[in-house]
């Protein structure tokens, strides 16, 4: 079969775009194009899903005033979450919380937020939304668009819910800020490969 050529936009290379590609938590405040966005999400529900019933819906919001209003729901989320892991201040937070917290009070600011849902409540169908998300990250990068994946906290559910018109039988399983980065892409720091990938058994040969 012919392979047909490419009409997304997503001319970066595969392995340059996986080798690259890094979580991006602080944006410009420039809008993106309507084409990219399209393209971005696009990619999204290309993502291979449980016996194909594509529980998804994503949710673009780039309207100013929602943004506004979810921002400081996201920020109690954050919080909320931290509390749960016994930190109750910024003064308690280990250092590499700093770029998340930051995001935190910031969030507002990306031009574009991406709710991706699942149509039905648990983890099988939540468990699609995966690799949508990591096509819509890996897409993203082929843009030149940033972005990371963050999650909300059940003690916000419910105004977000209202806030986006979100169905009571949906989720929200995660939230992808975009925007084009302040800084840069990778390449990226990661351990070596024999340190977290072993042949056969747990204690078997590393494969680096």
């Amino acid at each position: 079969m012919t392979e047909q050529p490419n009409s997304h936009g997503l001319d970066l290379s595969l392995g340059d775009a996986i080798y690259s590609l890094r979580a991006i938590r602080r944006v410009r405040p420039d809008p993106i194009p309507d084409e990219v966005l399209r393209s971005i999400v696009d990619a999204a529900r290309q993502a291979p899903n449980g016996g194909n019933m594509q529980p998804w819906h994503f949710l673009v919001v780039t309207a100013a005033d929602l943004r506004a209003e979810f921002a400081p729901l996201y920020r109690e989320a954050w919080w909320a979450k931290r509390h749960d892991s016994g930190y109750q201040s910024a003064a308690d937070l280990p250092d590499h919380f700093r770029p998340a917290m930051r995001l935190a009070d910031e969030i507002g600011e990306a031009p574009a937020l991406v709710l991706l849902c699942a149509t039905a409540r648990g983890a099988a169908a939540a468990s699609s939304i995966i690799p949508a998300v990591q096509n819509l990250l890996l897409a993203a990068r082929a843009h030149g668009v940033g972005g990371t994946i963050t999650n909300l906290h059940p003690s916000v559910e419910e105004r977000v819910h209202e806030l986006f018109g979100i169905p009571d039988d949906a989720q929200v399983v995660y939230c992808v800020p975009l925007g084009y980065p302040k800084g840069r892409f990778g390449p990226v720091n990661r351990k070596p490969l024999n340190e977290v990938a072993s042949l056969n058994r747990w204690d078997g040969p590393g494969l680096g």
